[in-house]
């Protein structure tokens, strides 16, 4: 039998050009000429027969929590997730859960290997491309993603990369006319045929304020909507009014985290679609489980994010529409870290013309990571053995 042997957390940082803060320091924008200090988590498992698995992918915030979950499993048997799975959710019940996802996709990575097979397998997908859509940065100042001109122009761009379809984040300022004009304004420069969402990241002030936004949405046939309003994407009742008096589909959920939490909230009719994001919800073992509860409900659910493990998970589901790619702007460097050590790529150029990306083909989650970069950028390492 093998066991867990040795457990590695690291958390390091990585500049990401040509971004800054947004105006109320929350998120991260367009600002020319500037280089932004971002910072990820890495975990590597490992184990008595000399595999290894890996993922990075967690946030800085969780390291506590993932810290706390991992010194507790050593010395076990990698293959039960499951049981991991029940424990954490049970250990980590007063907080957030999110340091529980970096530890679980590992450990499919790592039973991957063992058995010389791919995550992607393991779940049961036979689908080996993903459609995805485009998925931008918030607006800004600083003339990046600045009016709503900024928005269509962009979009444009992306569809003749191969995109067919393309979600706009918008300003962190709540201004509702310049939501709506570069809603509309979308519509009418990519056609009717390209799929278009909004996520206002729970940046309009108001209900009403969301309600006129959801009714442009509704002109412009929208795919879907997102956490619209500073409710913070959490309030039942919120999302059953913005249901009952918008057409548009409302997609919340991704700040809730847990198959409980999202099965209330699907259950309720508090929301048209489910959200889950592996890094954030326990793992692939928790995404899946939440994927079939919406199965079982007749619901789609959209995985949120970029990453392979977004990919395995999406290619094992049937009730997904489109992987997120995010985030890009016209202007701005990658948000992502420059971790691979093999051709994996989730830079906005990498979509195929047919607007897809590849589920990865090799065993367990099919990247190869660039450790040297990882350690030597490490900010935070903490070691269990």
């Amino acid at each position: 039998m093998s066991k867990i042997t040795k457990i590695e957390l690291v958390e390091f940082s990585f500049t990401v050009a040509n971004s800054g803060p947004s105006e109320d320091g929350y998120d991260t924008i367009y600002t020319p000429d500037a280089d932004g200090k971002s910072s990820s988590l890495a975990v590597r498992i490992e184990t008595s027969d000399g595999i290894a698995g890996e993922y990075v992918g967690g946030v800085p915030l969780a390291v506590g929590q993932s810290a706390y979950l991992a010194k507790k499993i050593i010395g076990r048997n990698p293959f039960h997730r499951l049981d991991f799975y029940e424990e954490f959710k049970r250990g980590l019940r007063k907080y957030d859960k999110m340091g529980a996802g970096i530890i679980d996709i590992a450990l499919w990575d790592w039973a991957g290997k063992r058995l010389d097979t791919s995550v992607a397998t393991l779940l049961g997908a036979s689908r080996r491309h993903l459609p995805a859509y485009a998925s931008t940065y918030h607006g800004d100042p600083n003339g990046g993603l600045t009016t709503p001109q900024d928005y269509a122009d962009f979009a444009q761009h992306c569809v003749r990369l191969g995109y067919g379809a393309f979600k706009m984040h918008g300003w962190t300022d709540g201004n509702v006319k310049r939501e709506v004009d570069a809603i509309l304004l979308l519509r009418d420069q990519v056609g009717p045929d390209i799929q278009l969402m909004l996520d206002p990241a729970c940046q309009l002030r108001t209900l009403s304020d969301a309600l006129r936004v959801g009714k442009a949405c509704d002109e412009a046939d929208f795919l879907w909507w997102e956490d619209p309003f500073r409710d913070g994407g959490i309030s039942q009742s919120a999302q059953k009014i913005l249901r009952e008096r918008v057409r548009t589909p409302i997609l919340v959920g991704e700040h809730m985290r847990g198959l409980e939490s999202k099965a209330d909230l699907a259950v309720s009719g508090a929301s048209d679609f489910v959200r889950v994001n592996p890094n954030y919800d326990m793992g692939i073992t928790g995404a899946m489980k939440t994927a079939h509860m919406a199965e079982a409900l007749g619901m789609d659910i959209e995985v949120h994010g970029a990453g392979p493990a977004q990919r395995h998970c999406m290619a094992a589901i049937r009730n997904t529409n489109y992987y997120e790619l995010a985030l890009v702007g016209p202007k701005s460097g990658s948000s992502f870290p420059p971790i691979y050590a093999c051709d994996y790529s989730d830079a906005l150029e990498s979509v195929g013309a047919d607007g897809t990306f590849p589920v990865p083909s090799g065993v367990g989650i099919g990247v190869q990571y660039d450790w040297d970069l990882i350690r030597g950028n490490a900010t935070n390492t903490i070691v269990f053995q």
